[in-house]
């Protein structure tokens, strides 16, 4: 049998690599999502296509193919700059509301995280509210909300405001908490699309939980994802994404001991309960919704106990507990001590803002997180991603490439998409016929042609294994090797990329 060589092949663009060598080290660069970076965006565009696995590459409002994810990363002494399309590399949708994901990528603009807070002890001690629009970012590019819906209760009018009501965002006292009210629009990774487009993250991000391989199984015939509630032996979680105050969001697992990375890992509790009269909460069910809970009133800067006019919707089917955020009060402002069993027994990990101070697997010697919120049968509990303000200052945000490019020295750390680097597999011999087959990392709508040669000097096309990558794998099979030199080499090249939307790139 003659014996079969794959060479070299050539180097798209291998800056990302060697940067990524240099700063390999750096979770702040490294737990970026970027595998599927050379992969088309796509979607389900009804429930019969996510059962029949149907999917589209373009759609309402986005009429050109583009890539997923995170497509650049750069990065100074202070921030990380990222470019990013905001589409996720698992299928969206489809979602039962009138809004269709867009590319994100602008030619002026840039979403930067600050570098250095991680690891530091010291954080703001004035706390900054967190508002409507992306708060942060999941590693895989899409926006992290926070938990309301930008709706509220309306005293006036005796229901809540809402997208259909028509009357105004309501009073902003008893505000709609996104998951219970806007949950049946989310697509099975628990997120949906904005007006604008923007795809985006209320609640556990299970989907790219799953692709990160934090403890959630996916179900390719019913295209669900869920919790793996078999299992009592935990990974701690990896990044699931950044905050814009440049701290961490961890997936719900962490170490018992937050001191000791040998301590069990186990799901981290949250130090929010509902107002259900235990606690030593108030029974909103028997007083009705006249009292804010301490937290909620420093937010909105008012009393806690409420004139009439102030007051929310009693409990009901309509409105049941848990329908608004100030239906949920923070053990610690009733006596208990985070990270301790108090002595009713009660105990959770996580702070006010969801946080708190721990090693982790990136971080050994400590730092501030936060971590995912879920219940133990994998239902997300509030408050989700992060309390209702950032636990340290939030100078992060969308900024302007030209304030990029004057940020000095500026190092690019990661280029994807059409800048990927190919890299070919070894080439597998079928014994029987003497057939190659070639499998390489491809980027989506690039045309290849196949190199051959047998001795590493000349090289000749072979024009019957050309292709065009319909993902970010590509493979080919030569049926005429047999005939061929017993030494032989293959090598790809990639001569065109097909049309797509390069907005931002």
């Amino acid at each position: 049998m003659k014996t079969r060589f794959t060479s070299k092949i050539r180097l798209a663009a291998a800056s990302g690599l060697l940067c990524a060598a240099v700063a390999q080290a750096d979770p702040e660069l490294t737990s970026w999502f970027t595998a599927d970076s050379g992969k088309y965006a796509r979607v389900y565009t009804s429930a019969a296509n996510r059962t029949a696995g149907v999917t589209a590459t373009t759609w309402s409002g986005q009429t050109s193919p583009t890539y997923t994810g995170v497509h650049e990363i750069d990065y100074s002494v202070n921030w990380i700059y990222i470019r990013n399309t905001g589409l996720a590399s698992y299928v969206m949708g489809p979602w039962n509301n009138p809004n269709w994901p867009k590319n994100q990528g602008t030619s002026t603009g840039v979403y930067r995280f600050p570098r250095g807070n991680v690891g530091v002890t010291n954080v703001a001690t004035s706390k900054t509210l967190t508002g409507l629009g992306a708060i942060g970012h999941l590693v895989d590019g899409v926006a992290i909300y926070n938990d309301s819906d930008g709706f509220s209760y309306s005293y006036s009018h005796g229901e809540d405001a809402s997208p259909t009501a028509g009357i105004g965002s309501g009073d902003g006292i008893w505000n709609r908490d996104a998951l219970p009210n806007e949950g049946v629009s989310f697509d099975y990774a628990l997120n949906h699309p904005q007006q604008a487009g923007e795809y985006h993250s209320h609640a556990n991000p299970i989907a790219i939980r799953y692709l990160l391989g934090d403890n959630v199984n996916y179900d390719s015939t019913t295209k669900n994802y869920s919790e793996n509630t078999n299992t009592t032996v935990f990974k701690h979680s990896p990044i699931v994404g950044w905050l814009n105050d440049g701290l961490p969001l961890y997936g719900p697992y962490g170490y018992s001991d937050p001191t000791n990375p040998a301590s069990p890992v186990r799901r981290m509790i949250s130090g929010y309960v509902q107002r259900n009269g235990q606690f030593g909460t108030t029974n909103l069910a028997a007083t009705g919704r006249t009292t804010l809970p301490a937290w909620a009133a420093l937010v909105q800067n008012r009393s806690a106990i409420l004139s009439s006019t102030q007051y929310g919707p009693n409990a009901s089917a309509t409105y049941p507990l848990g329908h608004y955020m100030e239906d949920y009060d923070y053990l610690g402002d009733h006596g208990y001590v985070q990270g301790v069993t108090n002595a009713d027994s009660t105990f959770y990990d996580l702070n006010q803002y969801n946080a708190r101070w721990c090693v982790t697997p990136e971080y050994p010697t400590g730092t501030w997180a936060y971590f995912e919120s879920i219940l133990s049968n994998g239902t997300s509990y509030y408050p989700y991603h992060t309390g209702r303000w950032y636990l340290d200052n939030p100078t992060g945000g969308t900024t302007t490439t030209t304030v990029m490019n004057a940020d000095t020295p500026l190092t690019l750390y990661f280029k994807g998409a059409t800048n990927l680097v190919e890299i070919l597999s070894s080439p597998v011999v079928n014994n029987a016929n003497g057939n190659v087959t070639l499998t390489w990392y491809a980027v989506e709508g690039g045309t290849y042609q196949i190199l051959e040669s047998t001795n590493l000097t000349a090289w000749t096309t072979n024009t019957s294994l050309t292709l065009t990558a319909t993902n970010n794998s590509a493979s080919v099979t030569e049926t005429t090797a047999a005939s061929s030199t017993p030494n032989h080499f293959y090598r790809t090249t990639r001569s065109n990329v097909a049309t797509f939307d390069s907005g931002g790139y």
